[in-house]
């Protein structure tokens, strides 16, 4: 069904041996966190890419890569495909962790204006601005609103929004994602009219179009977040812009890719 060709078949038993190691090991590690971690490293940023968070999502980054890489890679080359298949992933990594580095101060900032001002309406900023997904803080903000003088609403307030900070320092990112999003790109950048046939379209859709609403889809999804959206969307497009700039600086002065 799928003619693999050497690198993709290379990546694909790669990332299906880790994933098997990770179910037996663990290995959270080598999972991305973000800057400022304790559990931070340097190397994180090429093994987060070879973690996966469960079945459904290597499955779905595997296909792709079977999908789309092996034409990539009969037209570039191993070496080539391989070496933008890497850019790709660290590039994500690093622009999403830029992202998250802000995010991360941002909530932090929030914190500390609570707690040298303490009131409901800086707790209820402190949620609607760095975890707008969050429900039940409400209840809280409206005890304190009627309460303003009671200090253990304060700490109990304070308390929250520590371990809110804490979990989100804490929390890796992981998969091929990123690498994937700038395979797709390419795929759509070399071949923008190949027809497409995907499972929730229920007719043939150009491959420049696929990749086009998929962006904007997750752009959507990474500004307006949802409640148990665990979702590294702006990974995602980091990996497209990352595919962008990587194929505008290979074309640059050549009539086609080699």
């Amino acid at each position: 069904m799928f003619n693999l060709t050497p690198v993709v078949r290379i990546l694909l038993f790669i990332n299906i041996g880790v994933f098997i190691l990770q179910t037996q090991l663990g290995l959270n590690a080598f999972a991305l966190y973000p800057v400022g971690s304790a559990n931070f490293q340097p190397w994180q940023f090429i093994t987060y890419m070879f973690m996966h968070g469960g079945f459904g999502h290597i499955l779905s980054n595997m296909f792709g890569l079977i999908s789309f890489g092996p034409l990539l890679e009969q037209r570039w080359g191993g070496n080539r495909f391989l070496t933008f298949w890497m850019i790709c992933g660290i590039g994500a990594g690093v622009l999403y962790s830029g992202v998250r580095y802000y995010e991360l101060n941002r909530m932090q900032q929030d914190m500390e204006a609570f707690r040298a001002a303490p009131s409901d309406v800086g707790y209820v900023d402190f949620y609607e601005r760095n975890l707008p997904e969050a429900r039940g803080y409400e209840i809280n903000a409206r005890e304190m609103h009627r309460h303003p003088e009671d200090q253990s609403l304060v700490q109990s307030a304070l308390t929250q929004m520590e371990a809110m900070y804490s979990a989100s320092l804490n929390s890796p990112m992981l998969g091929a994602s990123g690498a994937l999003f700038g395979i797709l790109f390419a795929f759509a950048y070399l071949f923008p009219n190949t027809e497409l046939m995907l499972l929730f379209f229920p007719f043939p859709i150009k491959a420049k179009y696929f990749v086009g609403l998929y962006a904007l889809y997750e752009l959507y999804n990474g500004v307006h977040r949802t409640p148990g959206d665990n979702v590294a969307h702006f990974a995602h497009l980091g990996g497209l812009l990352i595919g962008f700039i990587v194929l505008k600086f290979w074309e640059r002065g050549r009539s086609q890719f080699y």
